[in-house]
């Protein structure tokens, strides 16, 4: 059984305007510097917990406890002094609230609970995109591998250095700039950490989910691809020359944004320290140099484009620039030149046991290019990752461990599609499980003790749960009944949801839109914008 009575909660810097008529009461002996727990507020209403998180930032105490969750204000600026060695020893021990607030607080009574307790602990965080909910995760785990490391003075690696090492691995493959972070995490992830009897680090376990492929062919401005991509175009010359790259403007794949640089990231210096993490995690040589191969052979498959060929609607490589970065490709994949060529511009249809091959027009061949790199990437992150968990070895004899969840925070973009979809999907399910950790389960408790309290009222998100996923009749059960037949559109499939939600209170049809559609969110409304992929049916969107 996993006890998870501890969440983090994550947010940016707010500024509200209010009219006067809406103006809530103030507790006239609010202290200046504000208060270090919010249950201490006389009126907990909105506008009282963004004064108070105010007047704490203003002073540069980002922390704040609402009871045992911790709100944290992202200052966007390094703050070594709050996370040095010292400051893991200040808090070994101390009862959560005895100190300031501090991740380490949080993930200290994590580990007590499930020392004393005898019970595995999870720790969620949580909050919108660009919150800083990664860097926290990173704290919440070196204080645990601080509480939990074995001291081994033998040369191997131990569990908890490869658990700590594991993060620059994932971020240069699964992280990047986007509008509102430049180190924006596109995956999420469940780090299980798992402790022996005597509450120290016996194993460890890595689960991934939600890896946004599509940013490795499509990147807004002014946001970046995938920073391995960046950082292995600016290796050292050797490397630069045995993968054939060069400026990463040449590839079509990182030049759709004229975000190429950052002020904030050594990208050359990023290559190596991310070589340094492999070493550590257990990742040799040889497997590095297969892993930045398929890297670069994504890069060069980017830049073959199509025109037609001698059948009708048929498509061939363009000219010999496109064959020369095929030929590149077949070299880096290590497969046939002409097998690879022929996988892009034809496509193979199994009826009744036949097999018809068909030919592909260049737009079709464009996409089945595309598709290609994001499933070679997609599979090259999973292996990552698997590899990384078998480097990490789980214990099955160990007797706790403690959960850090560290998952996309809610999006909300200019152009928000299939990603942003089931990005805010798991964000609403987080915060359904914290209104029903935080109020509907103690509000229980009241009634059972026969507390006398005010009624708590708060937003059930329930609906909006069902609105998506509900079987049958939610919007994932429609996309599925879509994708079962073959003559499916976007257009169609968006006159279903228009007809079956037309008076739900939580979908709108956008007025001049004929194929979007908007979802009320707890955080806010969020336009879907659709475009059917032929050559990907399963995601109905893009």
């Amino acid at each position: 059984m996993i006890k998870c009575n501890v969440i983090c909660f994550l947010i940016e810097k707010l500024k509200v305007v209010a009219k006067a008529s809406n103006v809530n009461p103030k507790d006239p002996e609010f202290p200046s510097s504000g208060v270090e727990d919010m249950t201490r507020l006389a009126y907990l209403h909105e506008p009282g917990v963004l004064q108070n998180l105010k007047c704490r930032f203003d002073m540069n105490e980002i922390y704040t406890y609402t009871a045992n969750i911790l709100i944290a204000v992202n200052p966007f600026q390094r703050l070594p002094h709050l996370y040095a060695n010292n400051m893991m020893e200040k808090y070994k021990g101390a009862a959560l609230g005895e100190l300031s607030p501090h991740p380490f607080a949080i993930a200290d009574s994590a580990y007590r609970q499930m020392i004393n307790e005898k019970i595995s602990q999870a720790i969620l965080v949580s909050g919108e995109s660009g919150a800083g909910k990664t860097e926290s995760t990173k704290m919440l785990m070196q204080y645990l591998a601080f509480m939990g490391g074995q001291n081994s003075n033998t040369e191997e690696r131990s569990v908890e250095q490869k658990v700590l090492e594991s993060n620059p691995v994932l971020e240069a493959f699964g992280n990047a700039k986007t509008v509102r972070n430049n180190n924006s995490s596109r995956f999420g992830k469940f780090v299980e950490i798992q402790f022996n009897e005597w509450g120290r680090i016996s194993g460890a376990a890595i689960r991934t989910y939600l890896l946004e492929r599509s940013r490795v062919c499509q990147v807004s401005d002014p946001e970046r691809n995938y920073h391995c991509f960046y950082m292995l175009c600016a290796a050292p010359a050797e490397d630069v020359e045995k993968y054939k790259l060069g400026n990463p403007r040449t590839f079509h794949y990182l030049n759709q944004s004229n975000c190429i640089d950052l002020d904030v990231l050594d990208d050359s210096k990023e290559y190596l320290e991310t070589r340094r993490a492999m070493d550590v995690v257990g990742i040799n040589q040889a497997e590095q140099e297969s892993i930045f191969r398929v890297v670069a052979g994504i890069l060069h498959l980017g830049n073959v484009e199509f025109a037609k060929g001698k059948e009708t609607d048929a498509a061939e490589p363009k000219d010999v620039k496109s064959r020369l970065h095929l030929k590149t490709v077949s070299e880096l994949f290590m497969c046939d030149e002409k097998s690879l060529e022929d996988s892009l511009v034809k496509r193979i249809i199994v009826t009744r046991g036949e097999s018809i091959t068909k030919a592909l027009d260049p737009d079709t061949a464009a996409l089945s290019r595309d598709a290609l790199a994001k499933i070679v990437y997609s599979k090259l992150f999973d292996w990552l990752v698997e590899k990384i968990n078998i480097s990490i070895g789980q214990d099955p004899k160990s007797k706790f461990l403690i959960g850090v969840l560290d998952i996309y925070g809610f999006e909300s973009f200019k152009t928000n599609s299939f990603e942003q979809f089931c990005i805010n999907l798991t964000n609403e399910k987080l915060q359904q499980h914290f209104n029903q950790h935080v109020f509907k389960m103690e509000q229980e408790e009241y009634k059972k003790e026969e507390i006398d309290w005010s009624y708590i009222e708060f937003v059930d998100n329930q609906d909006i749960l069902d609105l998506i996923e509900k079987k049958p009749g939610g919007i994932i059960a429609l996309l599925d009944e879509a994708c079962m037949f073959p003559r499916s559109t976007h257009e169609t499939f968006a006159e279903k949801l228009y007809q079956t939600f037309k008076d739900h209170k939580r979908f709108i049809k956008p007025k001049l839109a004929r194929t979007d559609f908007t979802i009320c969110h707890y955080a806010g409304d969020v336009s879907i914008f659709m475009l059917w992929h032929s050559n990907e049916p399963h995601l109905g969107f893009t």
